[in-house]
């Protein structure tokens, strides 16, 4: 995925004077550089804290992040809303003249907004009566009513993503947004911009922009070892090179009590994995489209089991039962404050039930196109708001039992978003239609879309030798499709927890990067290779090394890299990865194709 595109720092400000710490601050801007009548506001609230040892600053935010003025006049640095104002980002604007801006494009960002504020240390920029609004750049009125909850689209290398909130609005004053601990928030790696997860991409910007100090990157597990060395900006570059490069978190695990095997050997690069706690690469899930999930945590170590209930698995023996997904989200809020933040008093249960609350409010999918345009015209389905009304419940569609509830067989054709466009043109090298007018480049792109929607549904291939998928249905070798795993209509989640070990984890398939496990079963004395046991960490079991959930697929061109190790830097590679696991066969238009289609998701 290319670099998600930004506000253009190059063309951003130029700003002439503000006043100086301590001296009274100028009630005006200059309205005719603004291009705008009547803009006269007071800049900085009234502040006894607002003297020589302040600096007085100029910030803008766009699409949900700030950029502040770094040493230059044209320097303008991202910063993620909620990070701490670092020495590197205090900018002390001098004189009492009022603020002139030249050289800013304004209506090419609708919806930016100026602000003046100060900061002492340890002040951020989200502190009240720090911050003071001084301009918004409106957004035109395009005559159509907007979509109530239909959050600002975020641009990403294929066109741009958006999230549907059915709150109507984010409510940046849940505990979601709260820094705690360490001074992380969930939202520091769960980002709206980055498909609420984190990338390479803005986490390089993050990383650039505070020297390494962003709340992103702390030892506990943002570093590639917990000892890692940070004292100085070369030493933090190496520590969180994982993180950097491939937006992983370590997660440290042990070989559980009880456990079916022993680890035999390790090869870490860090040399700090061991039985006690092995480390293990994983990218954080989004945290939104959580309406259609049944496992928490890519190993499923959130994921609740239960003694009967509704919520079994058709036909597993033993009978595999589960709790509402709700009671995993609970649990897992407070682990993550608890873990990842470091903040050992955890939330309060009123704070774990507004997470969760939050969390499901949200739905992100792609809504343009470069190439197709908007995805929800011409008959297309697609968009977070409908996706917002798309059934869900636990066993819909499942690719074993057919639907819980209907008592429907499967249907293979799980997605059914873009089969209006199908006829917009002919495949490459097929014959025009006689009589048809030559396609536009937009129509091609289009058809390009919905051909790999049908690739997806219904291009069959040998599934065989994944473990927790052909050993749970009891099928050793099944025709299938790419809905056969990612089932749940026009989500591509799994309806039911069920863990699959697909070969992302395979000691052929391990970089330099990345720790290898050797680990011996105690009763056989075999030996299995990985550079991740998956959800054999949790359940101590044999048959369950290198078994993970199955992810959504909706919104996923925002959020790259792929698998849960970040092993695929793009969606080609990754359907290359399956081609060659399962020997399908697809051609080069076809890849292409279906690289469309998921890019369009």
């Amino acid at each position: 995925m290319a670099a998600r595109k930004h506000m253009d720092t190059r063309v951003l400000l130029l700003v002439a004077a503000l006043c100086s710490a301590g001296v009274a601050m100028p009630a005006s801007i200059s309205n005719a550089s603004l291009g705008v009548a009547g803009v006269t506001t007071a800049i900085v609230p009234d502040a006894p804290e607002l003297n020589q040892t302040a600096k007085v600053f100029l910030a803008a935010k766009y699409q949900g992040d700030w950029y502040v003025r770094g040493a230059g006049l044209r320097d303008w640095r991202l910063l993620p809303a909620g990070a701490a104002l670092t020495v590197s980002f205090q900018t002390v604007l001098s004189a009492s003249t009022p603020i002139n801006i030249t050289d800013l494009n304004l209506g090419a960002y609708p919806g930016l907004t100026l602000y003046v504020g100060y900061t002492t240390t340890g002040t951020t920029l989200d502190s009240p009566g720090h911050m003071k609004a001084i301009y918004t750049v409106p957004v035109a009125n395009t005559g159509s009513n907007p979509t109530p909850g239909l959050l600002a689209s975020v641009s990403n290398g294929e066109g741009a993503s958006a999230t549907f909130t059915t709150a109507g609005s984010i409510d940046t004053k849940n505990p979601f947004f709260k820094a705690l601990g360490n001074g992380r928030a969930c939202a520091s790696c769960h980002d709206q911009n980055a498909g609420w997860s984190i990338t390479p991409d803005t986490l390089a910007q993050r990383f650039t922009a505070s020297d390494g100090l962003d709340p992103a990157f702390r030892t506990v597990d943002g570093a590639n070892s917990p000892n890692a060395p940070v004292a100085t900006l070369a030493q933090r570059f190496s520590a969180y090179s994982m993180l950097r490069t491939k937006g992983v978190i370590r997660v440290g695990l042990p070989i559980p009590a009880g456990a079916e095997f022993e680890l035999a050997a390790v090869d870490d690069p860090y040399g700090y994995a061991s039985a006690k706690e092995l480390s293990l690469f994983r990218r954080p899930l989004p945290t939104t489209n959580l309406q259609f999930t049944t496992a928490v945590m890519w190993d499923g170590r959130e994921t609740i089991s239960a003694t009967g209930g509704n919520l079994c698995v058709t036909g597993s023996t033993p009978l595999r039962c589960y709790a509402p997904v709700d009671n995993g989200l609970l649990q897992q809020a407070n682990d993550a404050v608890t873990g990842h933040a470091q903040f050992a008093a955890g939330l309060t249960t009123a704070e774990r039930q507004q997470i969760v609350d939050f969390e499901k409010t949200l739905f992100t999918t792609q809504v343009l196109d470069t190439a197709a345009g908007s995805l929800s015209e011409g008959g297309a389905l697609s968009g977070p708001a409908a996706l917002a009304r798309t059934p869900f419940y636990f066993g819909i569609n499942d690719v074993a039992s057919g639907d819980y509830r209907t008592g429907a067989a499967f249907n293979r054709g799980a997605m059914n978003l873009f089969s209006a466009w199908l006829t917009l043109a002919p495949p490459p090298g097929a014959p025009a239609r006689p009589g048809a007018p030559a396609p536009d480049a937009q129509a091609q792109a289009r058809a390009a879309i919905a051909r790999g929607e049908q690739l997806f549904n219904n291009r069959r291939f040998t599934i065989a030798g994944v473990r927790g998928f052909n050993d749970d249905i009891g099928q050793a070798r099944l025709q299938g499709t790419c809905t056969s795993c990612h089932s749940t209509p026009n989500v591509g989640t799994h309806s039911v927890p069920r863990f699959m070990d697909t070969g992302v984890s395979t000691a052929a398939r391990r970089t330099p990067d990345l720790p290898l496990y050797t680990l011996r079963n105690l009763t056989t004395r075999e030996t299995f290779v990985t550079t991740d046991p998956g959800r054999a960490l949790i359940t101590g079991k044999w048959a369950d090394l290198g078994k993970m959930k199955v992810p959504s697929l909706r919104g996923i061109e925002s959020r790259s890299p792929y698998f849960h190790n970040g092993s695929e830097d793009d969606i080609a590679q990754l359907i290359r990865f399956y081609d060659r696991r399962f020997q399908i066969g697809l051609s080069a238009n076809e890849i292409a194709d279906m690289e469309a289609f998921l890019k369009a998701l």
